[in-house]
């Protein structure tokens, strides 16, 4: 199912809309004043919804009864407390109307899928190992996720979201990805053909922040680094998700940090941040080093200098953009028993002393609480943007 008048994306617009626009977008900016106000706070009636939104009760009523025809906005009896005059009809959006399919193509060897309720919890999940898949066999294996996920909806499906590594442009084409072995892959023209269900697809990075936004209380300026296989990062400043022109708004992971080369990275140069602090790099380096330690107090010193040096060189990549934009949170997204500890430590530490004390002093760095799911998150974010307009 599909809402109809679906505004624009989050990539087109600024998060969570909460003013009037131009006259011919009235109606459509209206209707999604009205479903943001109630996907946000719930049980408002008629009349506190016009009060909240600064439109006419005449014009509210008009737009509710428009929503409950298409089962999107539901009455929920009248409201309890002692007031004046006839008691209120509370109403909400119909949280149990649909459902959301989401797929995560960032893990290395394996991808996930999950049915997700409006509010974004997970109700079920699902995965399929991708087998070193790459070009058509990756996208078989995804469409096949895929399938089966939908296969556990047990309510009508507002949209798929996928969240995939690389670079992804407006039309959901993955310009590049080079672990699936992707370029130029059409994958939401493609999985919206096979399936006949809206498909949105973005960056993983992208979908994680977009995640942090919604879900995870996050409502300022806000960069979020994902690690996993890759590194990616996504950026919110003045509530809009930056995507670049060309896409490619946080692809940190092939940036070069210092001039001293480093390890080879799989793109060919040396010394990307990739290369030094990837989860298959780091458990390769860990792995190795308590191999060759002497004793496990050996081990532990040196599994603590291979993860304060990546968390330096993640700093060191991130001071010009703290700088720059003057951001006063990080958050970090992949495996906590890598990233929570010397890593992060070593990380604020060189962000410290490579920008202003007077600007950053108020910095954090912190994990996100959403785990794992982070990713199939966003991608239900970009769902419902598209189809209903809220965040």
């Amino acid at each position: 199912m599909t809402a109809t008048g679906a505004p624009r994306t989050i990539q087109d617009r600024a998060l969570r809309p909460t003013t009037k626009v131009l006259p011919e977008h009235i109606r459509l900016n209206n209707r999604t004043l009205v479903l943001q106000t109630l996907y946000r706070t719930g049980l408002q009636s008629r009349a506190d919804l016009a009060r909240e939104t600064g439109l006419t009760r005449v014009t509210v009523s008009d737009l509710i009864s428009e929503l409950m025809g298409e089962n999107l906005v539901i009455e929920l009896g009248q409201r309890q407390e002692p007031r004046p005059g006839k008691p209120a009809t509370l109403l909400d959006i119909n949280r149990a109307a649909f459902q959301i399919v989401s797929l995560d193509l960032s893990g290395h060897t394996r991808l996930r899928g999950a049915v997700l309720s409006l509010d974004g919890a997970v109700l079920s999940s699902s995965g399929l190992d991708l087998a070193g898949a790459r070009g058509e066999a990756a996208f078989d294996t995804v469409a096949e996720l895929l399938a089966q996920v939908i296969a556990r909806a047990t309510a009508p499906i507002l949209g798929v979201g996928i969240g995939s590594p690389g670079i992804v442009d407006r039309a959901g084409v993955v310009r590049n990805a080079p672990n699936l072995g992707w370029r130029d892959q059409p994958l939401q023209a493609r999985l919206q053909g096979l399936t006949g269900l809206p498909v949105r697809v973005v960056n993983d990075a992208n979908a994680a922040v977009l995640a942090e936004h919604s879900f995870g209380g996050a409502d300022h300026d806000l960069l979020l680094v994902k690690v996993g296989h890759g590194v990616g990062a996504g950026l919110l400043i003045g509530g809009r998700a930056i995507f670049g022109e060309r896409f490619a708004a946080g692809e940190i992971g092939h940036v070069v940090v210092g001039t001293d080369d480093g390890p080879l990275c799989a793109c060919g140069k040396s010394g990307c941040l990739e290369a030094w602090l990837s989860v298959p790099r780091l458990t390769k380096a860990i792995h190795d080093a308590t191999a060759a330690a002497a004793t496990p107090m050996d081990a532990e010193r040196a599994i603590s200098d291979i993860l304060t040096e990546a968390g330096r060189r993640l700093g060191i990549i991130l001071a010009p953009v703290v700088g720059a934009l003057n951001l006063l949170e990080i958050v970090l997204s992949g495996p906590p028993e890598l990233l929570d500890g010397a890593l992060s430590a070593a990380t604020v530490e060189t962000l410290r002393s490579r920008t202003m004390a007077t600007e950053t002093g108020d910095l954090t760095l912190r994990m996100t609480a959403q785990g794992e799911d982070i990713v199939l998150r966003g991608a239900a974010v970009m769902v419902l943007s598209a189809q209903l307009g809220v965040s």
